[in-house]
């Protein structure tokens, strides 16, 4: 089975650890009876950010997948395959060991190039299912480059999981979605499946249903979801897992949108014509802005004036904002515009205050 040619939405599930034969079984057991989950999910390795805590059974987890496979088929239940992170070329060969069909790349070995250029050296020639995390960091290139590092040794079965970014504003969740990230992805790389980790974005159990409905309205692929038989007494990731018949409820309550718009692309096409008029005059006004800025310079130039003036800049800030919740928009987004704005306006000035021209934009050559 390919992951890309598999049912939509994808579900992968399963423990976020295994901990011992008895919950592996218990889960498994479970995800079997629901026909819409593809994939069972368990980590065996679980390196934690600080010593002392669980960090998985190892071998000792592979080998019971191994045999609950074995005894799977021959009591004739559905045969799920299984995935675990792998984070050195010694996992990817104990992982083939024990014949798992898939793997994924956890967050912090993505953002390593050098450690995903080993690790799929290693996996060259295996024919596995690769899902790769995003880094920790909001670095669409890295997670790219970690996807490209896949195919260049022949890996073609490859799927992104979106598990949330570490940033300082999380807005209430473990890892801050930043849906703009993999929408970006999606742009750059519209073949490779996306799979949301809601667990991972969420941290908590409450805002599974959440997380998991943005997700499918974007039109991503599927869900990577953590199980456990008895969450509250987890090893690891305890808040944050939910048991079988929690993960029966989640899927029956999520509301799939239509992919094929059908009768309604004339009505869309109407909506996005205007949309791409207003964003022409977005582009247009942006541009007569920041020539107005390049005509302030040259006032403050001859008035020796600073070009950040805090009074100013702290006075319009708060006029946009007062008119941003007139107007019922989000503040918050409107002060992310603004701050952009405002830093390039900046730019313009410093660089007609120097006496030079504008720079052409520079390519990205950077690794």
């Amino acid at each position: 089975m390919r992951l890309m040619d598999a049912q939509k939405p994808l579900i992968i599930a399963g423990p976020c650890s295994v901990e011992s034969r008895e919950q592996l079984n218990a889960v498994v057991s479970s995800l079997a009876q629901m026909p819409q989950v593809s994939m069972v999910r368990c980590g065996v390795w679980k390196p934690r950010t600080r010593p002392g805590g669980f960090e998985g059974l190892g071998e000792k987890a592979l080998r019971w997948i191994a045999d609950l496979s074995k005894e799977l088929k021959d009591e004739g239940c559905r045969s799920l395959p299984f995935a675990c992170e792998v984070a050195t070329p010694q996992h990817v060969e104990q992982v083939m060991r024990y014949g798992l069909k898939a793997v994924w790349i956890g967050a912090r070995t993505t953002a390593n190039p050098f450690m995903v250029q080993e690790l799929t050296e290693a996996m060259r020639g295996t024919g596995l299912m690769v899902l790769v995390k995003n880094a920790p960091s909001p670095d669409v290139r890295l997670w790219m480059g970690a996807i490209e590092r896949c195919w260049q040794v022949g890996l073609t079965d490859v799927t992104a999981v979106h598990r949330g970014f570490d940033v300082l504003k999380n807005g209430g969740y473990r890892n801050h979605p930043l849906w703009e990230v993999p929408i970006e992805l999606r742009r750059a790389m519209p073949k490779v499946p996306i799979v949301t980790d809601p667990s991972h974005i969420a941290g908590r159990r409450e805002l599974l249903q959440e997380v998991s409905q943005w997700a499918l309205d974007l039109g991503f692929d599927g869900l990577m979801v953590e199980v456990h038989p008895n969450p509250e007494e987890a090893l690891t990731d305890s808040r944050q897992q939910i048991t079988p018949d929690g993960l029966r409820e989640l899927l029956e309550d999520l509301v799939l949108r239509q992919t094929d718009s059908g009768m309604a692309d004339r009505d869309l096409s109407m909506l996005r014509s205007q949309i791409d008029r207003i964003d022409d005059q977005l582009l247009r006004l942006l541009s007569a802005r920041l020539e107005v800025s390049g005509e302030i310079a040259r006032v403050k130039a001859q008035d020796n004036l600073a070009v950040f003036q805090p009074k100013r800049w702290d006075s319009l800030l708060q006029q946009r904002l007062a008119m941003a919740t007139e107007l019922r928009l989000e503040p918050e987004f409107v002060k992310e515009v603004f701050e952009k704005i405002h830093a390039e306006s900046v730019r313009v000035q410093q660089q007609r205050l120097s006496g030079g021209e504008e720079p052409p934009v520079p390519q990205d050559k950077t690794e």
